[in-house]
């Protein structure tokens, strides 16, 4: 599609637009050089914005912000420690029994040489290859979980870490988690008023075509992200169960990970092929026919697809046409790249705000 202008490319206007693009450049530079530092608040923003919706249903009953803001937020420490309590232990065991039957994989066991009889040769030699390196196995422990929890609770919180260096672990969790805390509590306390009051700080002459742009971005956010969002964690929820009553080895990581991918619509596809791995895995565990784990562990899959179509879409998403999934991906490849973390986290509203100015932009011309 080619955009006409009637407007003429004075010299004025070429310096303005070139004017423009320094500035996005540099917005953009300036983004990533501070990213350590915004990557808090922009968890903390987001947070805010997924929460707002329970603080307001609270408030409809308790007129005092500050009391719904609080209630709500003790409601989501609630749900999220509870999770943590259930699902973190279940979590740790499965890596542990991952990490046993790829050390029994390795060595010369009854394991192994049925392995040997039930696969092919060389799909037998690759995963005893696998199973054998010392950085894989040391991977499937306990210790090593949560090491892998603090390295990435480090590059979420980059900025924190790098106020507190030289103090412990345990200490820096804290502080970190509380400057997230703090600035999410500021944020849900102010939600409100700025939603209302931001549209004065607008000129006049500008404000109008402003808030419609502004308008078009929030309504796409809060049909879109917040259904997926939720689509997304009830289908995580229904893999990690179905996976672990098939008693698939690390079947409740798989299942929230195949959620996670589904905020993308479609990328939980990703999660077929270590799926299908791991229920070879628990086929000789088990002792039982490879084409019948993997069948089941199919079955688990088509199931929640269609829940997920038949039921989730329609219910939650309605009519709403969010991005093209290959737009989303790629919306998240540039941002990440850009941006590093700071980029996925804010990829999909900085995607629909562009795309909110490209339709005004079609439209006014």
């Amino acid at each position: 599609m080619v955009l006409s202008n009637d407007k003429p490319y004075t010299f004025d206007r070429v310096v303005r637009i070139l004017i423009g693009v320094g500035f996005l450049a540099g917005l953009v530079w300036l983004m990533g050089y501070l990213s350590d530092v915004l990557i808090p608040f922009a968890v903390a923003f987001l947070l805010a914005y997924l929460i707002n919706p329970l603080v307001v249903l609270i408030q409809r009953k308790i007129p005092n912000r500050t009391v719904a803001v609080l209630l709500g937020l003790l409601i989501v420490v609630i749900v999220f420690a509870a999770l943590v309590a259930v699902v973190v232990p279940m979590v740790v065991k499965e890596m542990v029994d991952m990490g046993r039957l790829l050390s029994a994989l390795a060595e010369d066991s009854d394991l192994a040489r049925r392995a040997a009889t039930m696969l092919p040769a060389d799909l037998w030699q690759t995963i005893k290859d696998y199973a054998a390196r010392p950085e894989v196995r040391d991977l499937f422990n306990s210790a090593s979980f949560w090491k892998n929890v603090q390295a990435a609770a480090g590059k979420v919180l980059p900025g924190v870490w790098g106020l507190v260096t030289g103090t412990a672990t345990v200490i820096m969790s804290i502080v970190g988690l509380a400057v997230v805390g703090l600035y999410l509590i500021f944020l849900l306390f102010d939600y409100q008023k700025f939603s209302r009051g931001w549209k004065g700080l607008i000129p006049e002459p500008y404000r109008e075509p402003f808030v419609d742009f502004v308008d078009d971005f929030e309504s796409a956010m809060n049909n879109y992200f917040r259904g997926q969002a939720a689509v997304a964690s009830i289908c995580g929820v229904l893999f990690a169960v179905g996976f672990a009553v098939i008693g698939l080895p690390l079947g409740i990581l798989l299942g929230l990970l195949m959620g996670l991918l589904n905020m993308v619509p479609y990328l939980q596809i990703i999660g077929f092929i270590p799926a299908a791995l791991l229920a070879v895995f628990h086929a000789l565990e088990a002792g039982m026919s490879v084409w019948a784990v993997l069948g089941l562990t199919a079955l688990v899959i088509a199931v929640v697809q269609i829940v997920q179509d038949a039921i989730l879409v329609p219910k939650i998403m309605g009519k709403v046409t969010g991005l093209n999934p290959a737009m989303i991906m790629l919306s998240l490849s540039i941002w990440g790249k850009l941006l590093g973390l700071l980029g996925l986290i804010i990829a999909l509203p900085m995607t629909y705000l562009l795309l909110a100015y490209y339709r005004r932009f079609l439209a006014a011309s």
